[in-house]
């Protein structure tokens, strides 16, 4: 990957040239933003790569929720197998499967219990939700690059080793580097969430400082919570895994931050399988899985949410495996702060 990157380098200009092009469109109004009929809470990033936006938008989705707006989540489906608009939930139940509409909004449709649907044109798919659902609040899931559509708050996540880690293969935009758009444009944010997930609160480097200063910033961190059971939805306490040698299988974008967490919680990881970000989990990998299990004599398999969501349709493929999957909540290190935020911002939203 790094060997291509250095190959693709000299296309940076062209990228940057063409977003460069395309914000100052949008800031001059040559290209124009859509306003629905709803509030909308854009939550997004400026790199590929795990920075906790499905984390954010579940946090605050709920927090959104529980303060009693009519709320609902739009996405545009990465990795599904279907095109178009899909109504995924109403709020009682999920209507599609995680194929059709992509294991993101189906994570989020399952924890927050709120309407949900994906569509590749926002503006399109906000309106038929809205229509669907009657919801006067959406969260767009991965939308601060995606301008067509009106947005009353910006919120941008962005994880606290990735500002700190200026490697030649960081710090740059695509195809060279993992930057969507440069720091220069977190100008455009209303907030920036920095998320520093289980590790210690760090200083920003006085080189990275320039682009969040007079800038509304807040920080998170992960939270461990428990082991669920996938299959059963029994919720086990994380000493009950203390020491147990399980095969752990991720398949998410940044696997180190899971392991991270397995290890302070004391579970083996040494008996692993590592598969890209969004896996689509078919037999083959089943069948990997459950070797690997027999063969390393794993008491359980250990995953992430997300995985669980797709691996727990191979219930009957696993009915002789235990799968777990560690439950982890995103927690505001000044909640109190970040919520009357949000809520000021929408009551003042034209």
């Amino acid at each position: 990957m790094k060997f291509l990157k250095t190959i693709l380098a000299p296309f940076v200009l062209v990228y940057g040239f063409i977003i460069s092009v395309r914000n100052l469109f949008f800031d001059k109004a040559v290209f124009k933003s859509e306003k629905v009929n709803a509030k909308v809470i854009s939550v997004g990033n400026i790199n590929v790569g795990g920075s906790g936006k499905t984390p954010l938008v579940i946090y605050v989705t709920n927090l959104l929720k529980n303060a009693n707006f009519k709320v609902g989540v739009l996405s545009r489906g990465y990795g599904r197998n279907s095109t178009g608009y899909k109504l995924v939930s109403k709020g009682d139940e999920i209507l599609t499967s995680v194929e059709e509409c992509g294991d993101e909004i189906y994570h989020t449709s399952m924890e927050c219990k709120v309407a949900a649907a994906v569509s590749e044109n926002r503006v399109k798919g906000a309106k038929r939700l809205i229509e669907d659902t009657g919801i006067n609040l959406i969260v767009l899931d991965d939308a601060f690059q995606h301008r067509w559509i009106d947005r009353d708050i910006d919120l941008v996540v962005i994880d606290q080793s990735f500002i700190n880690n200026k490697s030649f293969f960081t710090h740059s935009l695509l195809p060279k580097g993992d930057l969507r758009e440069g720091f220069s444009s977190l100008k455009r944010a209303d907030a920036i969430i920095i998320n520093r997930k289980f590790f210690d609160k760090q200083e920003i480097t006085s080189d990275m400082k320039i682009y969040f200063e007079g800038e509304k910033v807040f920080t998170s961190h992960y939270k461990a919570i428990s082991f669920v059971d996938a299959m059963r939805k029994i919720e086990y306490s994380l000493d009950d895994f203390k020491g147990q040698e399980s095969l752990v299988v991720s398949g998410i974008a940044n696997p180190l931050s899971f392991l991270n967490v397995l290890n302070n919680a004391h579970v083996n990881t040494q008996n692993k399988l590592i598969f890209r970000d969004h896996k689509n989990y078919t037999i083959k990998e089943v069948q990997q899985i459950r070797k690997q299990f027999y063969t390393t004599n794993s008491h359980s398999v250990v995953t992430t949410e997300k995985d669980a969501v797709k691996l727990s349709r191979f219930n009957r493929e696993f009915d002789d495996v235990d799968i777990f999957y560690l439950k982890i909540n995103l927690c505001m290190d000044d909640e109190e702060s970040f919520k009357q935020y949000l809520i000021n911002k929408l009551k003042n939203a034209s």
